[in-house]
């Protein structure tokens, strides 16, 4: 009874539980008003009927995935008054015509500081054309330049990489910029607040960017006041309201610690214990995360500044000098092969991240590996993934053992069976969850980054990932991969085809509405 009445507070007192409540009204409010209109007269609910209509034409003529016009196709043929209003509310997959403007405009001026390097350019060219082609599409479409004079170091766990990362704070003399999906109090992030509260003391120029979904059960409404009285300056992407909007499609999902211009971390690991294993959740967390030292983590700064400048909506001109690399490290920094850190935005219609995975896959000779804690897939992921297998490639693709949210746990399983078929070896991470997004192919390339292979990731979020090119990091996250099959269970066939007709029949029903999961 004590356990029970403790969750039942738990919940009341969760601002969640009032936004839900709030939007839930809404929707009823909205859908009611539209039902009843429907049903006092046949023209109007002939009206909405080719307005449905007129609506699904639309979608069918947008550049979107495919998958994504089937499914809310059927939605609003199917339920013409409740699917066009889904649709109209939560269907669309862009921000706000503000945001995208702004955004724009802060990437026009800040084309003079994202110029590539010639040299790097032609040295890449030389060793090898198509690696070449494959980042210069980032360049053309990301707009984030290659890089040579940048060293990284890959960490194929949380545990490994937080040491290192508090150690750097620490150094940092002139400024701090953190960007992050999710914080959550705990070991991890009262180890990072303090370090982040002392150096704003000390005269750093801290500031924090955090998604407010993402935050949602974890951080305190209002969170940004708190920081911003131990001088952390601090801007909140996309704050949750109880209000029904489009907006709340698109996060901020990406992962950027950016220290003094010179030091950089990214990775698919967020600001709590989980991720370093301090606290169990989902058994064992895997996740892999890489530190930059040197002119790459310009990108870092860059992408960042970019944010900044439009969830506060500053209208000033940036000082990009201050942040440059050298700003702080006049010396020349050594060099490992190339990098480049890129990011992928919901603001137009250039599919970046999913794109560069492609890129990858397509191009392989000997091997693809892949970490991925969801494999929800459209047709083109699919086609290169098995037309790889089948063209001799080791094609293989680690997943979680122990899932974090059960239902795409099982939409993930549903995708095995066909390329299993075609020849790509599937492994399940049996210890725990594995949150590592990561791709790595013939010795030669890798990224890691925050790039899930599910449609919110490559059509929805904010994400950010490094793109590597014959640096010692690549043959790191072939090593994890090759260390870490041991823990895992080889999928066979023959576990997808004695699935329970049940689980065959949900599974069919979730590829259908995949993309709005």
């Amino acid at each position: 009874m004590i356990k029970i009445l403790k969750m039942l507070s738990k919940i009341l007192f969760n601002r969640i539980f009032y936004i839900a409540l709030a939007m839930l009204i809404q929707l009823g409010w909205i859908s009611l008003m539209v039902w009843r209109l429907n049903n006092y007269s046949k023209y109007v609910s002939v009206g909405i009927s080719i307005l449905s209509f007129l609506m699904v034409l639309w979608i069918v003529n947008n550049k979107i995935n495919p998958s994504y016009k089937l499914a809310w196709t059927i939605v609003i043929l199917e339920i013409p008054i409740f699917g066009l209003l889904f649709y109209i509310l939560f269907g669309k997959s862009r921000v706000a015509k503000t945001m995208q403007s702004h955004f724009d405009a802060v990437l026009d001026k800040s084309r003079t500081y994202l110029k590539e390097d010639e040299t790097a350019r032609l040295k890449i060219r030389l060793m090898d054309p198509s690696v070449s082609c494959e980042s210069s599409y980032i360049t053309n479409f990301s707009r984030y330049p290659l890089h040579e004079h940048t060293i990284a170091d890959y960490y194929s766990v949380g545990d490994d990489m937080f040491p290192i990362l508090v150690k750097e704070l620490e150094s940092a003399r002139h400024f701090i910029f953190i960007e992050y999906f999710i914080i959550n109090d705990g070991v991890m992030w009262r180890t990072i607040l303090e370090i982040l509260e002392r150096k704003a003391a000390e005269g750093v120029d801290v500031r924090l960017i955090y998604d407010d979904f993402g935050c949602l059960m974890t951080l305190p409404h209002q969170y940004y006041k708190f920081l911003e009285k131990k001088g952390i300056r601090c801007a909140v992407f996309n704050p949750f309201r109880p209000f029904l909007s489009i907006l709340y499609n698109n996060r901020d999902h990406r992962k950027i610690c950016v220290i003094d211009g010179h030091t950089g971390f990214t990775g698919g690991i967020n600001l709590a214990d989980e991720y370093i294993n301090q606290k169990i959740r989902f058994g064992h967390w895997k996740d892999t995360g890489v530190m930059l030292k040197g002119e790459g983590v310009w990108n870092l700064t860059a992408m960042f500044l970019h944010m900044w400048n439009v969830v506060k909506k500053e209208t000033g001109e940036i000082p990009y000098e201050k942040y440059l690399p050298h700003a702080y490290h006049p010396e020349e920094f050594p060099g490992d092969g190339f990098v480049q850190p890129y990011c992928d935005t919901p603001l137009d219609s250039e599919i970046v991240g999913e794109n560069t995975y492609l890129h990858i896959i397509n191009r392989a000779k000997k091997y693809v590996y892949i970490f991925t804690p969801y494999l929800i897939i459209d047709n083109e992921m699919m086609t290169a993934l098995c037309l790889a297998a089948k063209s001799g490639i080791d094609v293989r693709i680690m997943t979680p053992g122990i899932p974090d949210k059960k239902i795409v746990f099982l939409l993930t399983r549903s995708y095995y069976e066909q390329l299993l078929e075609a020849g790509v070896k599937i492994y399940e991470y049996q210890p725990g969850f594995l949150h590592a997004k990561s791709f790595v192919s013939d010795d030669e390339v890798a990224v890691v980054g925050t790039i899930n292979m599910d449609y919110r990731s490559l059509y929805l979020h904010f994400e950010n990932a490094v793109w590597m090119y014959h640096n010692c990091a690549v043959k790191d996250i072939k090593e994890d991969f090759i260390k870490t099959l041991p823990y895992c269970k080889s999928v066979s066939l023959e576990f997808c085809k004695e699935r329970p007709l049940a689980v065959r029949a949900a599974q069919s029903v979730l590829r259908l509405f995949a993309p709005m999961l």
